[in-house]
């Protein structure tokens, strides 16, 4: 067999066994199993500090298209580097035809990709989209790799010598040009498995995150509540978590004297709290819509912690969620009452995309704090972080006092000839875990202010809706803001020492035209 020949079979053969592969990867990931296919984003991301992280996340057009872009990246590496990987089998297996043996191909194709896999990858291994415990579903995403590179070699090995099979003739041995025509059948296969896959992509992608990804919520539609359905939404995730919640237990572990699991029932029926708190994401900005108001019910996290006992070193309390995601609190802020293990989001069950069937609710902090499906709680030391800390987002979490103009919107025009009644000023504010007292507007840029009436005060874990009229003397440009002062009685501001990346502070702004 000629070296050509020999890198053409392994080439060919290798296509297909990756086409194999990652048709295997995709079923499995539609059966809740977690693969390379999603894990590997998860693993590399946490070694994107921000700033690199948002201007790349900007120049692929958002989340979303970035989370797109590197799945379809995985899997185009992947069928890359499975074709050299046969180019090269094909060169050895011509040179030392007798290294074709199982043992050695099993080695080399399954055992090795096995070990560095899990080496690799192991802070990640514990995704689970069903809901399995972590140590469960490291041994399940661990099974899976093994029947997906087990299926590779056996595809490899298999196509190599169909390809490069001698014939008998004449009781010769010889290489027969029917290496084309073979190679049209297993090109043949590799379409059809191809077309399987593309299929088990397309479904994936129907159940992806990508339709709520980034859901806002702003604008006339503001309510005091907010619709399960309206809630604003960000995940890290390609497919979110569909739990089993008969799979499913809480184990609360770490720095504590007494471990224990907790099955979904056994948490219901704890005495339970119910309490409105306001989540917002640490990329809100001051216009955006990435924060929202729900009634939740659940457990005071400190009714567990109690039970646990914490050992005099324990500082932190670290979550995991079933996909892999972590978080970590003070002990401190985790023994508040206020600090809930929520099963129940304005009356109804949690949504599979806030976190079905526990998630934690965090007063005051911004939102990555409250970690969703949670499956472990774990006390740790004082250096423990978690999947955005270890990034580099942060120090301080604690969310800002924040406020914005809802109605009217940016660059919104009126006629001083048509207006028969003032012009309706209405936002909300939002001042973490210590309430709002006080909120004020401005249509002179910042130069005076004048009080808004505060029309919903949730309370002071809340956010609270603010209105106000507005008659304009003169016709002109103006520029509208508001700030509110908290319950503590400090004013809303631009804080110069805050990190770019502990959220955005300062004063909202908006353009109103008025004409004659």
């Amino acid at each position: 067999m000629s070296k050509t020949k020999a890198i053409f079979a392994g080439l060919l053969a290798g296509l297909l066994g990756g086409i194999v592969m990652t048709t295997l990867m995709l079923l499995l990931a539609a059966f809740g199993v977690a693969t390379p296919l999603v894990i590997i984003g998860d693993r590399l991301s946490v070694f994107i500090s921000p700033g690199p992280f948002l201007s790349l996340m900007g120049k692929v057009g958002g989340y979303n298209h970035l989370k797109q872009l590197g799945v379809g990246s995985t899997i185009s590496g992947q069928l890359l580097v499975v074709a050299i990987g046969g180019m090269v089998f094909g060169l050895v297996a011509r040179r030392y035809p007798a290294r074709l043996s199982a043992m050695w191909t099993m080695s080399i194709f399954v055992l090795l990709p096995i070990i560095a896999f899990a080496i690799a990858l192991w802070p990640v291994l514990g995704t689970s989209y069903l809901g399995l415990p972590i140590d469960v579903a490291r041994l399940v995403t661990l099974v899976g790799f093994a029947l997906c590179f087990f299926f590779f070699e056996r595809t490899l090995v298999a196509s190599f010598q169909f390809l490069t099979m001698r014939k008998v003739a004449k009781h010769d041995y010889e290489f027969t040009p029917a290496v084309g025509r073979r190679a049209f059948v297993l090109s043949a296969i590799g379409i059809v498995a191809a077309g399987g896959g593309a299929a088990l992509a397309r479904k994936l992608y129907r159940a992806a995150t990508f339709s709520y990804d980034g859901t806002q919520y702003k604008g006339r539609i503001v309510e005091p509540i907010t619709p399960n359905e309206m809630f604003y939404c960000v995940t890290k995730n390609v497919v979110d978590p569909r739990v089993d919640v008969d799979l499913w237990h809480l184990e609360v572990s770490g720095l504590v004297q007494n471990r224990a699991t907790w099955r979904f029932q056994d948490l219901v029926d704890l005495p339970m709290r119910e309490q409105q708190t306001t989540l917002m994401c640490i990329s809100n900005g001051l216009d955006a819509g990435l924060i929202s108001n729900a009634l939740w019910k659940g457990v005071p996290l400190r009714d567990l912690l109690d039970r646990a006992a914490p050992l005099s070193n324990a500082a932190r309390v670290r979550f995991h969620g079933v996909d892999n995601y972590t978080d970590t609190i003070p002990l401190e802020k985790a023994m508040e009452p206020t600090t809930l293990l929520a099963y129940e989001m304005n009356g109804a069950q949690l949504p599979d995309r806030h976190g079905y069937p526990l998630r934690a609710i965090v007063p005051g902090y911004f939102g990555e704090k409250h970690v969703k499906w949670l499956t472990r709680i774990e006390l740790t030391d004082a250096d423990a972080k978690g999947f955005y800390e270890t990034q580099g987002w942060g120090p301080d979490f604690i969310a800002p006092t924040r406020s914005r103009i809802d109605v009217p919107e940016y660059d919104s025009r009126f006629s001083l000839g048509e207006l028969k009644a003032p012009i309706e000023i209405k936002g909300i504010s939002y001042g973490g875990d210590r309430g709002i007292s006080r909120v004020e507007l401005s249509f002179d840029d910042g130069n005076s202010w004048r009080d808004a009436k505060i029309y919903y005060a949730g309370g002071d874990l809340s956010w609270s809706l603010w209105k106000t009229e507005w008659t304009p003397d003169a016709a002109g440009d103006y520029v509208l803001a508001v700030r509110a002062t908290d319950g503590e009685g400090d004013v809303q501001e631009f804080e110069e020492d805050r990190g770019w990346f502990s959220g955005i502070s300062g004063l909202h702004k908006i353009n109103v035209h008025i004409t004659a």
